[in-house]
């Protein structure tokens, strides 16, 4: 949808021309058209809502923000509620009702048919980010007794209300899931072909329990299009689809982004989020950084005495705590990354510490190297001070180097998210531990 378009039907709303909306309205995909409702004002939104084909109604109101969803359906009838909440697809619905507040749910439960009723609830009760959670129950089941005549059939009979017909699944009697196969193979196979001797046994799956993020990197690693869903007992319960990963991936990468940034995690949009929930977001961490953060003042008051006798040892503390901030948020930046791809676990710690010490010392040498030549430019003839600073400074880019890339494995193995260990925590820790190394230096090789 261009920018122009919104402008035009914006304006065909303010000016209730609503005859005109529902003509222009089904030509734009349904993600704009959301978006679009999503900018309206409350005035307008349900007689908009209303201008909707009524078998594109519910997929549109799927990607509408929570709140308009909620405003919505507290303003519409209860007929035109169950409508929706029977065509929604259920993990849509459930994933609706879960951000809507009781008296919502009630009134949406209770207009649903008694079957989607008993869906939306089964799915409810599945943890927060699992795989249940996700899931979708609109899926093609087939028996590995049919031929691929009768599994047509049955696809033909049961597509519309389902999510996916790309790939089926093969169940027996008692809903266990035995294999799968693509329509494609079902293309290619003769009308007298058995699904038996057609379907792929060996079935990459997840339980109803298993972790959405760990979901994510099984679509990934195996470059899935819809991953079966189990229960304890085998049994097929759902199927997560490729669009329902994406939203994953996106919900991570937020929130970690979000932790990284020493944020509280939200869920909603920037812009429409409040500045006070913006404010409570953020001060937390700020205050838990700011007091951490006196630790440094109060080791500078120790070691006062060192550069009220040499005073231009102070210029060099911005270079020293820069460096190692720096060097230290590379390290975990780059762990926590390849945590998040699975590229790196728990036991590889000791991989991890040999090449962080490794990657350390080479980049210590070259950064002293540098600054020692510096200081001679700066100050000629003080050998000394000039290695005591290119000392510390190597001393502190490998403790930098170090502390972050192994922090974030800490905080894995205390079943905390990585990302806490990112740059602002990393960058307090590694100011205290730099200023105390550059003072025990200069106590040594300066004072007398």
């Amino acid at each position: 949808m261009r920018i122009q378009d919104f402008h035009d039907l914006e304006q065909l709303v303010k000016t209730k021309d609503y005859r005109t909306v529902r003509e222009e309205l089904p030509q734009f995909q349904d993600a704009d058209i959301a978006a679009f409702m999503d900018d309206l004002s409350r005035e307008h939104v349900v007689l908009v809502f209303r201008t909707l084909p009524k078998d594109r109604a519910a997929e549109i109101f799927a990607y509408l923000s929570s709140e308009m969803q909620e405003y919505i359906v507290s303003a519409i009838t209860d007929q035109e509620v169950g409508s929706i909440i029977d065509q929604l697809f259920v993990d849509d619905a459930a994933d609706f009702l879960e951000e809507m507040p009781a008296s919502v749910v009630k009134k949406v439960l209770k207009n649903a048919s008694p079957e989607t009723r008993k869906l939306v609830n089964q799915f409810l009760q599945y943890p927060p980010e699992s795989a249940g959670s996700i899931m979708t129950a609109e899926f093609v089941d087939l028996k590995k007794d049919m031929s691929v005549s009768e599994a047509f059939a049955r696809i033909r009979r049961t597509a519309l209300d389902r999510e996916t017909v790309y790939i089926c699944y093969v169940m027996d009697a008692n809903r266990h899931l035995e294999g799968v196969v693509t329509v494609k193979e079902l293309f290619l196979a003769p009308d007298d072909a058995m699904i038996a001797d057609l379907m792929e046994t060996k079935v990459i799956y997840a339980q109803t329990s298993t972790d959405q993020e760990m979901v994510a990197h099984m679509f990934a690693k195996y470059d899935l299009l819809a991953l079966p869903v189990v229960d304890h007992e085998q049994r097929l319960v759902g199927i997560v689809t490729v669009d329902d990963v994406v939203e994953v991936i996106q919900q991570e990468a937020t929130e970690d982004f979000q932790i990284m940034a020493a944020m509280a995690p939200s869920e909603k949009p920037y812009l429409k989020t409040s500045v006070l929930s913006l404010a409570k977001n953020r001060i937390i961490w700020l205050l838990i950084l700011m007091v951490s953060a006196m630790i440094t003042g109060s080791i500078l008051g120790k070691y006062e005495a060192a550069f009220v006798t040499m005073p231009f040892l102070v210029t060099f503390i911005p270079m020293l705590t820069d460096t190692g901030g720096n060097a230290g948020a590379q390290s975990s930046t780059l762990v926590i990354r390849g945590m998040a791809l699975g590229e790196i676990t728990i036991p590889d710690y000791a991989r991890v510490l040999l090449k962080e010490l490794g990657v350390s010392a080479l980049v210590g040498v070259v950064l002293s190297a540098v600054n020692f030549l510096r200081i001679m430019l700066m100050y000629p003839g003080d050998y000394l001070v000039a290695l005591s600073v290119s000392l510390a400074l190597l001393a502190t880019v490998l403790l930098a180097k170090t502390v972050g890339g192994m922090l974030p494995l800490v905080a894995k193995a205390m079943k905390q998210d990585p990302a806490i260990m990112a740059a602002p925590v990393i960058t307090t820790i590694v100011d205290a531990l730099s200023l105390i190394i550059y003072f025990k230096i200069v106590e040594v090789l300066l004072l007398p």
